[in-house]
């Protein structure tokens, strides 16, 4: 029987996690990576590339990781060489963070109905593809089940001012966490889509006119407060516990209530 109160030092002991995406301590994948290790999970860390790894390398440091390696997803055949080696020295994985997009600024500074057919699929690519590739990757070292996740955004769902084909490209995205769901469900692999809050990350600086966003959220959101990376990630790391189970293939929106709100 499941404890409803899991031990919380010791609730993801024996799990190994993937996380792709942080950048700096300010990423969403460090407050998510963070809260995983809180747990008691061993994590894999990846890194852009040379010039990010600075930044990387003692947060992998911090956690511990085991495992750090460089990922790329439009470098050709890295991406499989990340699960080549999981797969070599772990022989499993039990949850991946996928918390990577991508846009050209000259596809997600113009309309959607303007977007140039190479723009489109970098964004796509990396956006939404990405994650489909790695789930394909990870669906046969996850033997015992395991969990996905991904970022997403509200302006998936609503058109939100300058978030342009981002938000095409999420939608997207949204849509491929019902199917895998869908597909990955039956060997016990639950699929979700993370929706936070504005946050001030490095990848939101390249959305025009973000700290009016983050004001508009603070000043509508029901909780009157922005949310952080801390509450992303307690939130994302209950989700990769036994106790959700039956949890899958749904967006959950970290947003103090922002959503609700027309």
């Amino acid at each position: 029987m499941i404890p409803i109160f899991p031990d919380t030092k010791v609730a993801l002991k024996g799990k190994k996690g993937l996380i792709v995406g942080i950048a700096n301590d300010q990423s969403i994948a460090w407050g998510c990576a963070r809260a995983f290790r809180a747990l008691g999970a061993e994590l894999a860390v990846t890194y852009l590339n040379d010039r990010a790894r600075k930044f990387v390398e003692p947060l992998a440091q911090a956690l511990e990781a085991p495992l750090f390696m460089p990922l790329d997803v439009m470098v050709e055949g890295q991406t499989e060489q990340v699960f080549e080696r999981i797969a070599k020295e772990w022989g499993q994985l039990d949850f991946l963070l996928h918390s990577i997009a991508f846009s050209p600024k000259e596809a997600l500074h113009g309309r959607v109905v303007d977007v140039g057919r190479e723009g489109f699929l970098k964004t796509m690519e990396v956006s939404c593809w990405s994650f489909l590739r790695m789930a394909h990757l990870a669906e046969p070292l996850m033997k015992n089940g395991g969990t996905l996740f991904t970022m997403t955004y509200y302006g998936s769902q609503m058109v939100v001012e300058n978030y342009n084909i981002m938000g095409v490209a999420k939608a997207a995205l949204e849509s491929a966490v019902r199917y895998a769901a869908a597909e990955l469900g039956p060997k016990g692999i639950r699929v979700h889509a993370i929706s936070p809050g504005p946050l001030a990350t490095r990848a939101a600086s390249g959305i025009p006119e973000f700290d009016e966003l983050m004001d508009k959220a603070q000043s509508k959101a029901p909780s009157r407060r922005l949310v952080s990376i801390e509450d992303v990630g307690n939130a994302t790391a209950f989700l990769a516990l036994d106790g959700a189970k039956l949890i899958t293939g749904g967006v959950l929106y970290i947003d103090g209530g922002y959503h609700v709100i027309d």
